[in-house]
């Protein structure tokens, strides 16, 4: 089972203006000495972001896959799910990644649930992934809801 993550209207517009904004500069930049440095900048973060912009997340018989754009699938096997369920995050911090740019990716911190990493494209989309070690995973794709219940049954019919 394979869903897409869907981009907010938040996300799309950041994107956008992100992206005008970091080659609208590129010609603004006259000076040959500033050009190297910036398009260095640009091309960085393009790389860094597009390798934790999420894609899809997929459901197979011995994991949650995460597929992101430039990097190999981050795996979370259900052996180390402790739990799963929908959540919403509120008040949500961001410490380190994107709140917009490609999505929502990277450490966030939230009063109720602590520290987690992030790979979702709408709030309203998300679960919540806890491991047996502790970590935290606040992931989101359309149907989200049926990829918690068909996680929960994987994981019932492994124990």
């Amino acid at each position: 089972m394979k869903r897409n993550v869907q981009l907010s209207n938040f996300c799309f517009i950041a994107t956008a203006i992100t992206l005008v904004l970091l080659f609208g500069c590129t010609f603004i930049i006259q000076e040959a000495i500033w050009m190297i440095p910036w398009g260095v900048f640009c091309a960085a973060t393009l790389i860094f972001s597009l390798y934790y912009a999420p894609l899809s997340i997929e459901v197979t018989n011995t994991a949650i896959v995460i597929n992101r754009s430039l990097s190999f699938a981050k795996q979370l096997p259900l052996a180390d799910i402790k739990d799963i369920k929908p959540y919403q995050p509120k008040n949500a911090v961001r410490t380190c990644g994107s709140g917009g740019f490609l999505g929502y990716w990277g450490w966030f911190a939230a009063p109720e649930i602590g520290k987690y990493f992030a790979y979702h494209g709408k709030t309203a989309d998300c679960f919540l992934v806890e491991l047996t070690d502790g970590r935290k995973y606040l992931l989101g794709c359309k149907d989200y809801a049926e990829i918690v219940n068909r996680v929960k049954s994987l994981i019932n019919n492994q124990s």
